[in-house]
């Protein structure tokens, strides 16, 4: 078993965390991980997304994106920040690629920017955007690293939303057009391919709560949104098929087991509303079930947006489905309308993380095994990470928290694997220390800090933790 020596910085039988109220609780180092246990061919990686990373935001053509439009107005953001510059990756590309490598990860998931790419979302391509992904492609081979492309992670073409986004259907022929382009430019080094990032949550937060770019708030929006991004999925998997030959693709949902706070029907029926939303609005329509309306009847409203063709459109046999776990849902009856759910608040002695999520390993381990029940051919951790409040201090960011964090969800994964799920890739969110959406940069969920008014990088503990772990 690999003994990871950078554990030695601990004691020899535990270590310590910050527990929320600011107590010390001892926490079992009951298990060092062996990267071989988790199998020779498993995929391990970093996951980033363009607008979290790049900056250059208005650099050599590229056009605006939506949430170049949304963190305009600061109040948007709750640290009144933006993602102008972001962590520079655009200009950093090279430096950051050649840190992955020195951390021994040979996995690399980024995305495309639409917009910098298609300026206008369709036709005239931006040839220099094509430019900076060949070099960003070239790179990673040169270096060993296999690039992971998603074609979608939340930055739409501003003015595609101007033409109403992803509620209007013209958009599966947007999308089409790009990933059409994307494919055939790029699918001559790219192997592995996502096609949406968390359909749920840009869906959800971008056309229902207005949480999110671009910030709509209609029911009608959300349902045509849905569909079509359904829709968009299935087709932007036929095309990379068509297009990259020995193509290994997949797509990505954000997923959380719910749990009923109470044994009555109607918490059970709560909870059977919110797994729908969270778990399996967007994986049921890919393996042809059709959208799960019974336990959720106001997803009926769905079908005006439905052509006949659209049933069979629906269905795509993916290579493989990204699980991105963050936390567990407790859930409770509520009058939040149309789910009639919420989530409630942790336990007051919970372990939370800077984004108020509660740590909860066995979490990871039940919607793996969940999603294992769809007979899924592969499951990958496309993203799991956590944010918590880390500080630099004479060159070093000691983040024993996050460390513990990966130890157990690590432990679950590979007890999930032991059990009969097919889990064959993890990916850290994130890197770098990036710009966290309304959140701002406030969250640090990267394994290296980044101080934003100089773009410098630090190895975080967890990020040496990693590189032995990985260093055979």
């Amino acid at each position: 078993m690999l003994k990871v020596k950078f554990l030695n910085y601990l004691s020899s039988s535990s270590f310590v965390k910050q527990t929320p109220k600011g107590v010390y609780t001892s926490i079992p180092n009951e298990l060092i991980l062996d990267k071989d246990d988790f199998g020779t061919d498993f995929q391990w990686g970093v996951a980033t997304a363009a607008y979290q990373i790049e900056g250059a935001w208005d650099h050599h053509g590229k056009g605006e994106s939506v949430w170049d439009r949304f963190t305009a107005n600061p109040g948007n953001v709750k640290d009144k920040t933006h993602g102008r510059e972001a962590t520079d990756f655009y200009n950093n590309y090279t430096s950051d690629l050649e840190l992955l490598k020195e951390l021994n990860f040979k996995n690399f998931r980024f995305s495309f920017s639409w917009p910098r790419i298609l300026p206008d979302g369709i036709g005239t391509v931006n040839e220099a955007g094509i430019d900076y992904y060949n070099r960003l492609i070239d790179k990673c081979l040169e270096l060993g690293i296999e690039p992971w492309a998603m074609l979608y992670h939340w930055d739409l073409p501003q003015k595609l939303e101007d033409q109403g986004g992803w509620a209007n259907r013209d958009i599966i022929n947007w999308f089409s057009e790009y990933t059409e382009l994307v494919t055939k430019r790029f699918g001559d080094r790219i192997h592995h391919w996502m096609v949406l990032n968390e359909p749920a949550s840009f869906t959800t937060l971008g056309y229902l709560s207005g949480m999110h770019a671009p910030q709509q708030s209609s029911l009608d929006k959300f349902l045509a949104s849905v569909h079509h991004a359904s829709l968009c999925q299935s087709a932007g998997g036929r095309i990379i098929r068509a297009n990259v030959s020995n193509s290994h693709i997949g797509t990505s949902f954000s997923c959380a087991p719910v749990k009923p706070h109470k044994g009555s029907k109607i918490h059970l029926r709560a909870a059977q509303r919110l797994d729908v939303m969270l778990n399996r609005l967007f994986i049921e329509p890919s393996l042809g079930m059709g959208y799960p309306c019974k336990e959720l009847p106001f997803l009926r409203k769905i079908d005006k947006f439905i052509l006949p063709e659209d049933h069979a459109n629906l269905k795509f046999d993916f290579d493989f489905i990204g699980i991105q776990n963050y936390f567990k849902v407790v859930s409770k009856p509520s009058l939040i309308p149309f789910i009639w759910a919420n989530r409630i608040k942790p336990a007051r002695n919970a372990e939370l993380t800077e984004m108020g999520w509660e740590v909860s390993p066995e979490g990871i381990y039940e919607i793996l095994m969940q999603f294992s029940k769809y007979n899924i051919k592969e499951l990958i951790v496309s993203e799991n990470g956590a944010a918590f409040p880390d500080q630099l201090s004479d060159g070093r960011v000691h983040d024993q928290q996050r460390i513990s964090f990966f130890q157990r969800y690590l432990s679950q994964i590979l007890r999930a694997k032991k059990d009969g799920a097919n889990v064959t890739g993890y990916f850290v969110w994130t890197f770098v220390d990036n710009f966290e959406w309304n959140e701002g940069v406030r969250p640090r969920f990267g394994i290296v800090y980044n101080d934003f008014a100089t773009q410098k990088r630090t190895i975080k503990d967890s990020g040496f933790w990693f590189k032995e772990l990985l260093e055979k």
